[in-house]
C-alpha cells in the first residue's frame, strides 16, 4: 500500500484543490505532465498559466492544507481494494480523455485493462420508470450490440440503464457502469447485486470518494463521462426533462453519434426521444442501425496485405513531422486543434500532413475537422 500511496497521493491532493475544475487540471496535466511537478511550481510559474484565479493558484502554492484529506480518500480506496485511473494511464478511456474536461482520475471497481479502452463502446440510456416496451428495447440493443462486440455503458440507474447492464450481461458481454455516487455507496441499492455482477464482467467507474452520497449534482457530471467514453448514445425513452437528453446534448457537443427509438405518440416517456429526433439524432429500429453508422469509427485489426503491392497501398514515406502526426492520430478521432496543441506545428504544416495522410489512405476524415486511422471494416 506504500507504493500506492506514493504513486497516487500527489493526484489526489490535486483533485482535491479548491476552485481546481477538471479542465484547468488537464491543461496542467498536458503542460506538466504530472502532478508532483504542478505542486512544485512557484507562485511566479502558476502566474504565466492561463486560466488561473488568484484562489486557485493560492491554493495550489499552499497544498499541504489537503493532504490529510486527499491521503485519507486514497486510503479508503486502496483498503477496499479499489483501481484508480490517472488521466496519463495507459488504461484510461481514450475518448473519454479527448473531451474539454475529463475527470483527474477514476475510482475503478472491475476490470479496466490497457487492450480494453480500443474496444468500441456505446452509451444507453433512458427512462427510470420505462414502459414495458421500452425495458424490451433496452434488453435486446444491448444484447445484439454486446454480441456484435460493443462495450455497453450506462449508469445503473433503475429503468432502461439496469435494462442495458442486464441485457448486455445476460450476451456474455462487456458493460461499463458509471456512477453518480462513490463506489462505496451503490445507488439504487437494490442493485447491489447488478453492481457485483457487472464488476465480474466489466467495470464500475466513479470520479467520486469512496462514501459519497448520490446527491442530484451528482447525476449531470457523471453523465458528461458516460457521453465521453463512447463513440455514440442511443436514448430509448426519455420524457422531456429526462437526465438522459443531458448525455446525448453532451454527446452531441463532444461531436459523437446520438440515437434515439421512436415511441408511441400517446407515452411521455417517448417526449424526449422524439425531440431529439426532430434535432437530428438518427432514428434507430434495430442494432445493425447503430453499427452501421459507427462503421467507420469501430476499430478492428487490419488483416496482414496479401501481398508486397497491397502493402504499399496502405504505407506512406514519413519525414519526422508526419511521423510526430502520425503518431497522434489513433482508432477514435482527434480533433485537428488538439492535433495541432499536440504536435506543436504551425497549423498551416499539420493541415498538409492531414492531406498528404488522407490521400494515402492512412487516416480518415470525419466531419467536424476530426481524424482517425483508416482500418479495415471488413
Amino acid at each position: 500500500m506504500k507504493d500506492a500511496i506514493e504513486q497516487y497521493l500527489p493526484w489526489f491532493i490535486l483533485k482535491n484543490i479548491p476552485s481546481l475544475g477538471n479542465q484547468a487540471a488537464k491543461d496542467l496535466i498536458d503542460t506538466y505532465k504530472d502532478p508532483e511537478t504542478i505542486l512544485a511550481l512557484s507562485p511566479r510559474e502558476l502566474k504565466q498559466v492561463k486560466g488561473l484565479s488568484f484562489h486557485t493558484i493560492n491554493a495550489l502554492t499552499h497544498y499541504e492544507s489537503h493532504v490529510e484529506k486527499a491521503r485519507a480518500q486514497l486510503v479508503a480506496l486502496l483498503e477496499h481494494s479499489m483501481g484508480i485511473l490517472t488521466l496519463n494511464d495507459p488504461a484510461y478511456p481514450a475518448l473519454l480523455r479527448q473531451i474539454p474536461d475529463p475527470p483527474l482520475l477514476l475510482t475503478c471497481a472491475g476490470d479496466i485493462l490497457p487492450g480494453k479502452q480500443d474496444a468500441a463502446c456505446i452509451a444507453i440510456v433512458g427512462s427510470r420508470t420505462p414502459t414495458d416496451y421500452g425495458l424490451k428495447a433496452a434488453r435486446a440493443f444491448s444484447s445484439a450490440l454486446g454480441k456484435a462486440g460493443f462495450v455497453i455503458v450506462s449508469g445503473m440507474a433503475r429503468g432502461i440503464d439496469s435494462a442495458a447492464h442486464q441485457g448486455a450481461l445476460e450476451a456474455g458481454a462487456t458493460t461499463v457502469a458509471v456512477l453518480g455516487s462513490g463506489l462505496g455507496n451503490v445507488y439504487p441499492p437494490e442493485n447491489k447485486d447488478l453492481f457485483n455482477e457487472i464488476q465480474k464482467n466489466g467495470a464500475i467507474l466513479s470520479e467520486f470518494p469512496l462514501d459519497a452520497p448520490p446527491l442530484g449534482a451528482h447525476f449531470p457530471v457523471r453523465n458528461r463521462i458516460i457521453a465521453g467514453m463512447t463513440l455514440g448514445t442511443l436514448v430509448i425513452e426519455a420524457a422531456k426533462k429526462s437526465g438522459s437528453l443531458i448525455t446525448a446534448r453532451l454527446a452531441c457537443e463532444y461531436n459523437r453519434e446520438v440515437f434515439a427509438m421512436p415511441g408511441s405518440i400517446y407515452s411521455a416517456k417517448s417526449t424526449g426521444t422524439h425531440e431529439l429526433l426532430k434535432n437530428g439524432a438518427t432514428l434507430i429500429e434495430n442494432h445493425k442501425d447503430v453499427i452501421e453508422q459507427l462503421q467507420g469509427l469501430i476499430r478492428r485489426d487490419i488483416p496482414e496485405p496479401k501481398d508486397k503491392k497491397e502493402q504499399e497501398i496502405h504505407s506512406v514515406s514519413m519525414d519526422k513531422d508526419t511521423a510526430v502526426i502520425d503518431e497522434i492520430i489513433g482508432p477514435y478521432p482527434v480533433h485537428i486543434d488538439r492535433i495541432i496543441e499536440k504536435s506543436a506545428m504551425h497549423s498551416a504544416r499539420v493541415n498538409a500532413i492531414l492531406l498528404e495522410l488522407e490521400l494515402s489512405g492512412r487516416i480518415t476524415k470525419h466531419p467536424g475537422n476530426y481524424f482517425s486511422r483508416t482500418t479495415a471494416t471488413g
